[in-house]
């Protein structure tokens, strides 16, 4: 077992046993959506109260460079994909722009990971995962079309900044913010003190899910399986370093490297299908879902977290 392996990764193990094993264990869709609405806010409302306490304009810097850096993931895979994998041009760009976003699961993951390890890390972290979301998904657009009177910015910027990802987190961001210490005393119980339980059900459901995913990468060949796993150790490496110029701890340099790593399956896909409806989403959800989520749930948090440490040792 990989050394701080957290359990709750099991739950995820266990999903995927399921899947392949053909069982009739299933979380039904209403629950799935509760339980990412619950994450969601729980992210957003503990990065909004660690942000009262905080310089505002003090972040706009980090912020600025964590966002910018982040263009460079899509630029990068879209001309690996075209000029390795011989894609298609809309499919380049969708898959692209669905490693340039973030995953919120995933980042939830890596908390937890920090929090077992005793690990700290900045609780303003969830501010970069809301300005990670959506300038991919703008880049994967460009890169499949350029800018063109084709292209209606309206719906997609609509379907990009009101979606359920965008909305709740910056909605609870602002809530923690703007109530502090109060939103802290009166519902630590429900979001903090269950997270790791909630968390543990949705990975559950998550591996069932990777399991119904893995035909389309046998579809796909073995260059998209072995992009799903090099690109985010390429991007993660990317995010130890950014951390470590922009001054970030170990802990949010870690989860820096997490959040350039990730994949999105929620707001990526549903964006791309209004954006780029010739790309073919079962080959990236399935690299996203299929390959890189599990990767990273599995292997690449505690990777990332080593490479930091290495990186923290090395600069000392």
């Amino acid at each position: 077992m990989p050394v701080g392996l957290d359990p709750v990764v099991g739950f995820f193990v266990l999903g995927v046993a399921a899947g392949l094993l053909r069982s009739d264990l299933k979380l039904s869709g209403g629950l799935s959506d509760t339980l990412s609405l619950y994450l969601l806010i729980a992210i957003g409302l503990k990065g909004g109260i660690e942000l009262s306490n905080a310089q505002v304009g003090s972040l706009l810097m980090p912020v600025a460079v964590v966002v910018l850096v982040s263009i460079g993931t899509p630029l990068l895979a879209f001309q690996v994909l075209q000029r390795f994998g011989k894609l298609p041009r809309p499919d380049a760009a969708s898959i692209a722009a669905h490693y340039g976003s973030v995953s919120v699961v995933t980042f939830a993951v890596g908390t937890s990971y920090l929090t077992r390890q005793s690990v700290a890390y900045e609780g303003y972290m969830s501010v970069f995962l809301v300005f990670l979301e959506f300038p991919a998904l703008i880049m994967g657009v460009l890169l499949a079309k350029g800018v063109n009177r084709d292209t209606n910015w309206r719906l997609l910027a609509h379907e990009v900044l009101t979606g359920k990802a965008i909305v709740l987190l910056v909605g609870a961001l602002l809530i923690g913010s703007f109530w502090g210490a109060e939103a802290l005393q009166s519902l630590s119980k429900f979001y903090s003190d269950l997270f790791k339980g909630l968390l543990s059900l949705f990975l559950l459901g998550m591996g069932i899910v990777t399991a119904s995913r893995l035909g389309d990468l046998r579809r796909a060949g073995l260059f998209l399986v072995a992009f799903g796993i090099v690109m985010p150790i390429v991007s993660a490496c990317v995010g130890v370093l950014t951390g470590w110029c922009i001054g970030l701890s170990l802990g949010g340099t870690t989860l820096l490297a997490v959040l350039y790593a990730s994949a999105s399956y929620i707001a990526a896909p549903a964006a791309m299908r209004i954006a780029i409806p010739e790309a073919n989403p079962g080959l990236s959800m399935g690299a996203a879902l299929g390959v890189t989520f599990p990767f990273n749930i599995l292997v690449g948090v505690p990777l990332y977290h080593q490479m930091t440490m290495l990186m923290y040792r090395s600069a000392t």
